[in-house]
């Protein structure tokens, strides 16, 4: 899904080529300490150019003739600006969907509700089932390895093999006795280690299906609302949205979405509801294939993007955030952050993006 068979090749595609284009590239740190790539030989951009980029909020502020290629698509009963795309027929892009208030309920969903047990996240595989993660985190504590000796614990654990004899818990740094040897991982690291989270129906990554067998609660209300609602432009006449899964992904200011196609669902027809959280990043819309030049666009906390039908079979990526203090881009969210109970989650979002996808599984 995110990969090509052929690596050598995949360096070659126009998709290829344009993820380097806008990868963000930092020099190389002379004493070795850094983590950044810099920028490969043969590499022209160093992601500072972004004259070709589509701006739609700057298009929704001009109201004027639309760029060649670009229109807008209007839906009765829905009230909100939408462009598209006109040789991307299925893909709608929905500037400034979410208020500034609702934009922070879910950053906080996101991040404290979202990676609770039964939903499964990238670090269950190695924790197992872990709980309140952001509580633990903003508290400073450590998650530290015991004996499992709960047999119920042990079977809900099964399925992820390494841990079904194992069991984490969260401690305060007091707690860990001098001397005492076991495995510890501060809470806080573990924020920072997050890369995905699944809601209602289980993604299976390894065997790259939904795993019914899993345990799992349907869609929050709340969210299932709001993809009914934002999928509009997009669903076939008379019929409407039925969210089953979500995957939730958390971005870091290096990480990056390579190219890839959303193919694992019964019906195309219905459209994946992207939600954009916290740093502005790029977005890449390629092609059915990976030789045809992707188009770049901005992405900001609050957009909304939908893909069904054609544009399912496209790929596509994103190639880089903006973690940068001047092109965050998130000064509101900034503001209505800045009470004592979310500083922690004011600190994550001025570094990370999280996109909530939700799907129509059946």
């Amino acid at each position: 899904m995110y990969g090509a068979s052929d690596p050598a090749a995949a360096e070659r595609t126009a998709f290829r080529r344009a993820e380097k284009q806008y990868k963000l590239y930092k020099p190389p740190n002379l004493k070795g300490r850094s983590r950044s790539r810099s920028k490969p030989a043969g590499v022209d951009g160093d992601g500072g150019d972004l004259s070709a980029v589509v701006d739609f909020h700057a298009l929704l502020a001009a109201d004027g003739e639309l760029p060649a290629g670009i229109g807008r698509r209007d839906c009765a009963g829905f009230d909100r600006p939408v462009f598209c795309f006109l040789d991307r027929s299925g893909f709608y892009f929905i500037p400034g969907a979410l208020s500034t208030e609702e934009q922070c309920y879910w950053i906080r969903e996101s991040l404290k509700t979202f990676p609770q047990p039964p939903n499964r996240t990238n670090l269950t595989a190695i924790y197992g089932s872990i709980s309140d993660l952001l509580t633990a985190a903003k508290n400073q504590k450590i998650l530290v390895e015991v004996e499992n000796s709960d047999v119920e614990e042990k079977e809900q654990n099964k399925g992820d093999g390494k841990t079904e004899a194992k069991n984490f818990k969260f401690v305060e740094d007091s707690e860990i006795q001098k001397g005492e040897e076991c495995r510890t991982t501060r809470a806080i690291t573990l924020m920072r280690k997050l890369r995905w989270s699944t809601l209602g129906l289980q993604f299976d990554w390894s065997k790259r299906n939904y795993d019914v067998s899993l345990p799992h609660k349907k869609i929050p209300d709340a969210l299932a609302s709001l993809a009914k609602n934002m999928a509009i432009p997009a669903m076939p006449f008379g019929e409407e949205f039925k969210p089953e899964a979500a995957i939730v992904n958390y971005y870091g200011p290096s990480d990056m979405l390579g190219g890839h196609v959303d193919d694992m669902e019964a019906d195309w027809t219905k459209p994946i509801v992207s939600i954009s959280l916290g740093c502005k990043c790029i977005f890449l819309l390629g092609g059915k294939t990976r030789d045809e030049v992707p188009t770049a666009m901005f992405l900001r906390s609050g957009d909304i993007v939908l893909m069904a039908g054609e544009a399912r079979e496209c790929f596509h990526g994103v190639p880089r955030i903006f973690t940068e203090s001047n092109q965050q881009e998130i000064s509101a969210l900034v503001s209505q952050l800045s009470g004592e109970d979310d500083c922690f989650i004011l600190h994550y979002v001025k570094n990370s993006r999280i996109n909530i996808n939700i799907r129509q599984v059946y």
